[in-house]
């Protein structure tokens, strides 16, 4: 039996000053494959996620919609979670 997991994080920093948008690609409990808003493009972490991460940075609409996720899924997000991440420091 093989696993497949996709993992999406949001890191805020002083509110929504600045976020980072993470979105890890998982094979049988290993990350092979990452989005790091702060690079702006997938990156390998194991060889078995080379393909995946050429394949997704050669496709621009990918590319574009993982960039824009910042906005889109993170800071719009924000307000729903805010209350109880403020309440748990």
């Amino acid at each position: 039996c093989f696993w497949q997991q996709d993992k999406y994080e949001c890191h805020f920093f002083n509110g929504t000053e600045r976020v980072r948008f993470l979105h890890r690609g998982i094979y049988n409990q290993e990350e092979n494959v990452r989005f790091d808003s702060d690079v702006g493009e997938y990156r390998a972490v194991t060889e078995l996620g080379r393909p995946d991460a050429e394949y997704w940075n050669s496709q621009k609409d990918i590319l574009e919609q993982a960039r824009a996720a910042v906005d889109t899924y993170c800071r719009h997000n924000y307000g729903a979670v805010e209350s109880f991440t403020v309440q748990r420091r």
